[in-house]
């Protein structure tokens, strides 16, 4: 039975990512649903000039606040991913609109084998309030443009919500620390995070499950999406990261730097995958990590983000 929070001493620790900026009146709603046994929470504020960093000290006392060295919400992303400490990152929206109480679905799915999962409001148990006509045509159209070039099968390219193993941090090549003239940004930094994010991860190979997520409406202020101008970039950004050489490789389940962290890791998915699912252990003995070469990983012909389908969770 899936949990609905994150309790279990056997579970990886998980870290928690809110870009914010002016999102005080949204937040108690955010924190409102998160797990309360989450590793760490990480709000990355954009240079606030309302309560969002004194609301969410309130609401998450033992919340880390940083604050982002550039504009936009790519940025803010990134300097949350290199500030985490956990075992794995999830990104969250502090607009209200996604759902922390989701978390312990995406981390089922990873301790399933996968390097990466991400929502969909698209496949059967998800939905949105919020999706206009307009935005679910051209998430469609972005999703059919993305599989081609990169021989994937997204349902759902442009929604936010993405949880990760940390130690694929490197795949993802994001640039925090190069200084820019004041207001000024880098490629990456805005909107266009999640269509980046997803293309190094095809191309590097690593297995991604979609999982079923419903989207709610902005509770408070308005969206600074632009559905045209961030759309062109969404676009720009398929076709210009094809080109990109790959900048690291991927960390395989069995391709840890020592042999006590190879250890420690198998410990841990196996003991999470037996607090999920205690009745499919077997009674033999376990083999030891140096013994036994493989944690089981859905790593087939179909299960390569870069070369098939996408598995879908059930």
């Amino acid at each position: 039975m899936l949990p609905t929070d994150l309790a279990a001493e056997s579970w990886p620790k998980v870290s928690v990512i809110i870009p914010a900026m002016n999102e005080a009146r949204n937040l108690p709603h955010v924190f409102k649903n998160m797990p309360s046994s989450i590793y760490e929470v990480i709000l990355v504020d954009g240079n606030s000039t309302d309560d969002t960093v004194a609301v969410a000290q309130r609401e998450w006392p033992d919340i880390r606040v940083i604050t982002q060295t550039r504009r936009g919400k790519g940025n803010a992303l990134a300097c949350g991913f290199a500030a985490a400490t956990g075992d794995i990152i999830a990104a969250v929206d502090a607009d209200g609109s996604a759902d922390p109480g989701e978390i312990p679905a995406f981390v089922e799915a990873l301790l399933g084998g996968y390097d990466f999962a991400k929502g969909s409001r698209s496949i059967k148990g998800g939905g949105s309030a919020d999706l206009t006509r307009l935005r679910k045509f051209g998430n469609l159209a972005l999703s059919a443009v993305f599989n081609i070039c990169y021989r994937t099968h997204y349902t759902d390219l442009c929604y936010g919500w993405n949880v990760f193993w940390r130690r694929h941090l490197p795949v993802l090549d994001l640039d925090t620390t190069t200084v820019v003239p004041e207001g000024g940004r880098l490629w990456g930094d805005g909107f266009e995070i999640e269509t980046l994010i997803h293309v190094r991860v095809a191309k590097s190979w690593l297995t991604v499950t979609e999982v079923p997520s419903f989207e709610h409406n902005r509770i408070h202020g308005e969206s600074n999406l632009s559905t045209f101008g961030d759309g062109f970039r969404v676009l720009r950004t398929i076709f210009s990261e094809a080109w990109r050489t790959r900048v690291a490789e991927p960390v395989l389940h069995h391709e840890h730097h020592s042999e006590d962290e190879t250890a420690q890791t198998v410990a841990l998915e196996e003991a999470a995958a037996h607090s999920l699912h205690p009745e499919a252990q077997s009674p033999e003995p376990v083999v030891p990590p140096t013994e036994a070469a493989e944690v089981p990983h859905p790593r087939d012909a179909r299960a390569l983000s870069g070369t098939g389908p996408i598995p879908m969770a059930k």
